[in-house]
């Protein structure tokens, strides 16, 4: 059995989840209207006062008067048992279903493991394509639309942290079950559940893809710096590549739960700044290609300028993710009333989120710098660092790039697989009442890496619709959680942070909308490649 957790019954409505949440764990209802059992780890604290402070027992006006020496030890010892009670919550239950699952399994973790797993998280290829986005938006929108980009995804990740417990006595540990709770279990849902599944699984699949095709480019640079040639080497195929990556991350995904990767996602942490460091100080470092220009493209049609604009503010809001992550790693930390766990989860963010700026803010200007609007539209800035600089570079500089981007790839993968293993676990134990035996979970995560697997093979060309399908998820990061935070908290109307919510929320959904409008667009008049099985 697994470690069982102190639960808090509380009697005030809350948000009543009556049907499994996938994905999640559902507050378990007292009954379908008076109250829920609401998981809490053993040194959390329920919250009923103002202000975050609980509330404390009147004194009576004439305590002062019958004080004595003999009284006054008496009332530090009630006061003491007073706080005592506070501390542990009234009413308690044993509920070990949350002990059970991967994502809250293990509430140790601290602000180092949460920097670990943001930065993890938060830095991937896709920063890589940065340097892209300048080449439609030039140097001042480019540099204005980063800069606000970034100071909005972190306002968003800041309320989604505040938001972990913005309920006394619960805490949202998946993003899922914070939606559902905010709108109602239909509309949470329909609003939540394809994008961050989408952002989980289907990250999973771009993974594959991304990490079997750099370890072939991998065996390669090594074959050719050794024997000077591949002729007399047999190959592997792609589809062979992406089998050798899944079969890797497969065997890492045995580790139990979010807490126990937290050294694996230092390596992916420590591997994405290396390879993204090597990559821009490499490009600036070598001479320029000739003819650069920095001159945003002319386009015949004022509609594919706009959609050229679209694209590139989709590729700029695209390079920063994990907001879908945040509430599950928060998950992993105690929380208490003195100390709660949104504390040492920002100061993690906070340090993780300064290396990100200091590695996505040098890619771009950088790449941007070094070879303007001859950056390739399919790869970024390795691609050009390939094309104009294979002659006069060493080749250990590919090599350990693409090691370390092969690493990256399969630490990232375990991030973000964490979510789905907690899913087809939670369905596991609702219905069986009893943590996954050791074999059973081994089983499942090896379903989930197949499946990923066949997916990436089947449909090689998903990248193409990144633009299509990150659209959709776009409000997972930049609107969501500022709606969330308003419906929570309810801010005085017409206030400054009722404006501000609002306002980015609305934003949000509007270039949700746009962008996706950009992508059918460019789809619809340039077209897509589409080939089945044949990964390339």
């Amino acid at each position: 059995m697994g470690r069982a957790e102190l639960v808090e019954v509380i009697s005030s409505p809350s948000p009543d989840i009556q049907e499994p949440i996938p994905g999640v764990l559902p507050a378990a209802s007292v009954s379908p209207t008076f109250g829920a059992i609401h998981s809490l780890s053993t040194t959390e604290t329920p919250n009923h006062g103002i202000n975050g402070t609980p509330p404390r027992t009147p004194k009576s006006p004439f305590a002062a008067r019958i004080m004595t020496p003999l009284a006054s030890p008496m009332k530090k010892a009630i006061e003491s048992m007073q706080g005592c009670l506070e501390e542990i919550g009234h009413f308690t239950k044993l509920d070990p279903q949350e002990a059970w699952l991967p994502i809250t399994e293990s509430r140790n973790g601290n602000a180092y493991y949460a920097a670990f797993h943001t930065l993890s998280s938060g830095i991937g290829v896709q920063a890589l394509v940065l340097p892209l986005a300048f080449t439609a938006l030039g140097w001042t929108w480019g540099i204005i639309c980063l800069s606000l980009a970034f100071m909005w995804q972190l306002y968003t990740l800041w309320l989604l942290i505040q938001l972990h417990e913005s309920v006394a006595g619960m805490r949202y540990s998946r993003y899922l079950w914070l939606s559902m709770a905010v709108f109602g279990n239909k509309v949470g849902k329909l609003l939540a559940l394809f994008p961050t599944m989408y952002l989980s699984g289907g990250t999973c699949v771009a993974l594959i893809m991304i990490g079997g095709g750099t370890m072939k480019m991998f065996y390669q640079t090594v074959c050719e710096s050794s024997s000077g040639a591949t002729d007399h080497i047999t190959p592997l195929s792609m589809t062979e590549w992406y089998l050798v990556f899944t079969f890797s991350a497969v065997i890492l995904a045995q580790l139990p739960n979010l807490n126990s990767i937290a050294g694996v996602s230092l390596i992916g942490a420590v591997t994405a700044v290396s390879y993204c460091t090597i990559i821009w100080v490499v490009s600036v470092v070598k001479d320029r290609p000739g003819k650069v220009s920095y001159e945003p493209i002319v386009f015949k049609s004022e509609i594919g300028r706009i959609c050229s604009i679209l694209n590139a503010l989709g590729i700029v809001a695209f390079a920063f993710r994990g907001h879908n992550l945040v509430l599950e790693i928060q998950g992993t930390m105690p929380s208490s009333l003195k100390q709660p766990s949104r504390l040492p989860m920002w100061k993690g963010v906070k340090f993780s989120y300064l290396i990100i700026a200091l590695c996505l803010f040098p890619l771009a200007i950088g790449g941007y710098w070094a070879y303007g609007d001859l950056i390739p539209s399919n790869g970024g800035i390795m691609s050009a660092l390939d094309k104009y600089h294979r002659n006069d570079t060493s080749k250990v500089i590919p090599g350990a790039t693409s090691l370390f981007i092969v690493l990256n790839s399969l630490t990232s993968f375990q991030i973000y697989a964490m979510p789905v293993f907690d899913n087809l676990e939670f369905r596991y134990t609702s219905n069986n009442n009893r943590p996954c035996p050791w074999w059973l979970r081994a089983a499942l995560r090896m379903f989930f890496g197949c499946l990923a697997f066949f997916i990436a093979v089947a449909l090689p060309f998903l990248p193409s619709l990144a633009g299509l399908i990150g659209g959709i998820t776009l409000p997972v990061t930049f609107a969501y959680p500022c709606i969330m935070w308003i419906m929570t908290n309810k801010p005085v109307k017409h206030s400054a942070m009722w404006y501000l919510n609002w306002s980015l929320g609305s934003l949000g959904i509007v270039l949700s909308i746009l962008l996706v409008f950009g992508a059918i667009w460019t789809i619809v008049t340039q077209g897509i490649e589409v080939h089945f099985f044949k990964p390339q």
